[in-house]
């Protein structure tokens, strides 16, 4: 039997993740936690021998304002509705803080850490099912992604993470031509489909699918490799931070220790993925949640020998 692996995928984003949502000036003591805390969630990664993909939204490894426009893609996208627009968020926004939307330094930190590999959020946090876009303008930001950090990192992206977990049929194939053999998809369970239309039904069956089994096994055999496809390495589990939660965020923590040890006897794979950001608030409390799972999961990996691999090396393990 394989040994069982334990995948990680991190959402890098900062402001470009939730410009739609929310203001930036009001979140900018968030943002600047969230830089901070980087640097010891990839202490963890090393301490523990933990590997992970830093899905990284293109724009954020811009040294500037100068630098981003030199690398925005020709063709935009055409959202109906334009607050989906980083490109006219940022015309509206005029003179933003530039220090909640930059960090090349903290991309090199990653870099530098053992296990770790730097994949693909898309250029500009894009939306591949609002209406208006179409999938040549998906394409473009893709190559915008790919060239700056080529040249700016020497980096050939591999991996992708959909923003929103927004994909259809016809973006991962664009995906797949653009130079993403492996790409995150969602759960298989209903409340995880189409998540570009997030009723109060699902968001309540995701809720409880946290504490208890509502869905499918979050554990899966690695998927077989089908000639001219990526693949896809679906989700297990959102890695929700602490809010001043303490008894809920410890019956979550059990539930994916429970669901990491049912894996580690499988011998299949687990993919727990969350946002760098999640940990701007409660810092000290998320790291400290942090690292007991990864003891727990050091414990695992002594008994089961399950792995820790980031999601390329995954992929690649047949």
């Amino acid at each position: 039997m394989k040994k069982a692996i334990f995948t990680i995928s991190l959402d890098f984003e900062l402001h470009w993740g939730r410009f739609d949502k929310y203001a930036l000036k009001d979140n900018l003591s968030y943002y600047a936690e969230t830089k901070k805390v980087v640097p010891y969630i990839l202490e963890l990664f090393e301490k523990y021998g933990i590997e992970a993909t830093w899905a990284t939204v293109g724009s954020l490894m811009a040294e500037n304002l100068e630098e981003w426009e030199q690398y925005s893609p020709a063709l935009k996208p055409g959202y109906h509705e334009k607050k989906y627009s980083a490109y006219t968020w940022m015309e509206k926004e005029r003179t933003p803080h530039v220090e909640a939307l930059f960090a090349p330094e903290l991309v090199r930190q990653v870099m530098h850490c053992p296990g770790q590999e730097i994949g693909s959020h898309t250029f500009a946090h894009y939306y591949t099912c609002e209406k208006g876009q179409v999938a040549e303008e998906f394409r473009s930001d893709l190559r915008a992604c790919q060239q700056l950090a080529k040249d700016k990192f020497q980096l050939d992206l591999q991996s992708l993470v959909f923003p929103r977990n927004q994909y259809h049929d016809e973006v991962i194939r664009v995906a797949y031509e653009e130079g993403f053999d492996f790409i995150r998809s969602n759960p298989r369970d209903w409340f995880w489909e189409r998540t570009e239309n997030n009723g109060l039904l699902k968001r309540f069956f995701r809720t409880g699918d946290t504490f208890i089994h509502i869905g499918q096994p979050s554990h899966y055999p690695l998927p077989v490799l089908e000639e001219g496809n990526p693949i896809l390495l679906p989700a297990s589990r959102l890695l929700r931070p602490y809010r001043k939660d303490g008894i809920l965020h410890k019956q979550r923590l059990k539930r994916i220790k429970d669901e990491l040890l049912v894996t580690a006897k499988s011998g299949e794979v687990y993919h727990l993925w969350w946002h760098p950001h999640n940990f701007g608030l409660y810092p000290f409390e998320n790291l400290h949640y942090l690292e007991e799972l990864f003891r727990y999961f050091d414990s695992l990996r002594k008994e089961y020998d399950i792995v820790s691999m980031n999601m390329q090396n995954s992929a690649k393990n047949r």
